[in-house]
């Protein structure tokens, strides 16, 4: 069973589980306690907010409880509920849907409105100590070179099938840039807006005919054979053997093997000068421990007068301080490792460790939330395909999901998904590095960095 899930042995000698977690509801006298505790915070929590949170009994929990258009969530097992939500706090609540405690109509709806209301959810002093009940990040899961490629590989080595049953044409898994998001994009629109994010980037990197040009994380390949066919010479890294594998039959097929290699390398062994750079939602995956390295290692290779562009998720600074060190559902399932940055602080790594500063940059988080919907929604429509891969109803929900909570963030403003533009930074006329103001961006905005 193909289920992207750690199996664990059974204690018994019997037969190991993919889903340890999801198949044992917590037991004991201190899991009981901890669902009581968890069942009135919910109780408080849900009651403020334009939800419908329907029971089995008939109960129905919300702002307005008689709001026929207020998003659902129904609980099938209540106690169940409970139980996942006391011992495992966020990462409880997600393993409550994979195990099928609770569904909703429209998840992203419905987790829309919990995100808006993220910095309430939990009285404040509770909040004040987080850190004494939120789990850390796993030793093994931290992205050091031992460990990355095996945290990529959860993800990105699912499987090509999985991937290409809810992509478009283009193969690509990162944010689209439409011409407009009203009315609503549609599935018909994905892949030229695809294209048109990837020319942008291509465009502020100034990569033309001969440039030399980096690309760290290759995905399927739609980017690196953009800029071949602009004729630049691209060398593209990535730690997927699956993504490898396709990208390069796509460069093949498409004439291009002369002009593109793609190394499996992990993007600190890189040697050799580019002329431009580029990283498309890899940063990601990249840690909090090991952003300074990152940018080292594009100063490194960038020549003197070349551009790095990145595009990044990122999420409020006040939010990422809050959060960095705090392991969730999202690590714990889809993104072993993951970190989402603020763009405060890749702005303020790149002057402190290189000689690097950001110029320009695009806030699109909007887009994001349209194409997230449009894959799920592609997702949810191809579910026997995906069970023939072998995917099983855990992993299906567990996916659901994980794009339903990404297109919530995106939604209501918690997560952004921004185009970032890095040059050389010069000198002021005193002798002094140059600094880069701190502005707000509004969403589909582009604004210059002097």
């Amino acid at each position: 069973m193909n289920t992207g899930s750690p199996v664990t042995s059974g204690s018994d000698g019997s037969s190991p589980t993919p889903w340890p977690d999801i198949e044992q509801i917590p037991t004991g006298i201190r899991a009981r306690l901890a669902a009581k505790i968890a069942h009135r915070l919910f109780h408080r929590a849900v009651r403020a907010l334009a939800l419908r949170v329907e029971y089995p009994d008939g109960t129905v929990l919300g702002r307005d409880p008689n709001d026929q258009n207020a998003p659902r969530m129904i609980l099938h097992r209540p106690e169940d509920f409970a139980l996942r939500l006391g011992a495992g706090g966020l990462i409880g609540f997600g393993e409550s849907y994979m195990a099928g405690d609770w569904s909703a109509p429209d998840p992203a709806a419905t987790l829309t409105v919990f995100a808006s209301s993220i910095e309430t959810l939990v009285p404040a002093p509770l909040r004040a100590l987080r850190h004494l009940y939120v789990a850390r990040h796993p030793a093994a899961e931290r992205n050091c070179e031992a460990n990355t490629r095996d945290n990529i590989a959860r993800h990105y080595d699912l499987s090509n099938e999985l991937f290409e049953l809810f992509l478009d044409e283009t193969l690509t898994y990162s944010s689209a840039l439409f011409p407009s998001t009203t009315p609503p994009p549609r599935w018909d629109d994905l892949a030229a807006a695809q294209r048109a994010k990837i020319e942008r980037i291509l465009d502020h990197a100034a990569v033309g005919p001969g440039t030399r040009l980096l690309e760290i994380g290759t995905g399927w390949g739609e980017l690196a054979l953009r800029a071949a066919e602009r004729g630049a010479v691209v060398r593209s890294v990535t730690l997927s053997v699956e993504q490898r594998d396709a990208a390069l039959r796509r460069i093949a097929a498409a004439g291009l093997s002369d002009r593109v290699t793609i190394d499996l390398l992990d993007y600190r062994r890189v040697q050799g000068e580019f002329d431009a750079v580029v990283s498309v939602e890899m940063i990601e995956a990249v840690g909090y421990e090991y952003l300074d390295t990152f940018f080292r290692t594009i100063d490194r290779v960038l020549a003197p007068e070349g551009r790095a562009v990145l595009q990044a998720i990122t999420m409020p600074h006040h939010r990422m301080l809050a959060t960095r060190r705090t392991y969730t559902w999202v690590h714990k399932y889809i993104f072993p490792g993951g970190f989402l940055p603020s763009t405060q602080l890749l702005a303020e790594v790149a002057v402190r460790s290189t000689g690097l500063v950001m110029r320009e940059r695009l806030s699109m988080g909007e887009h994001y939330a349209h194409t997230l919907r449009l894959w799920r929604q592609r997702f949810d429509s191809h579910t026997t395909q995906i069970t023939q891969l072998g995917f099983d109803p855990i992993f299906r929900r567990m996916w659901r999901l994980y794009l339903a909570h990404s297109e919530a963030g995106f939604r209501c403003g918690y997560l952004d998904v921004q185009q970032l533009r890095f040059e050389r930074r010069g000198e002021s006329a005193d002798g002094s590095a140059e600094q880069l103001p701190q502005r707000r961006f509004q969403c589909g905005r582009t604004e210059s960095v002097p």
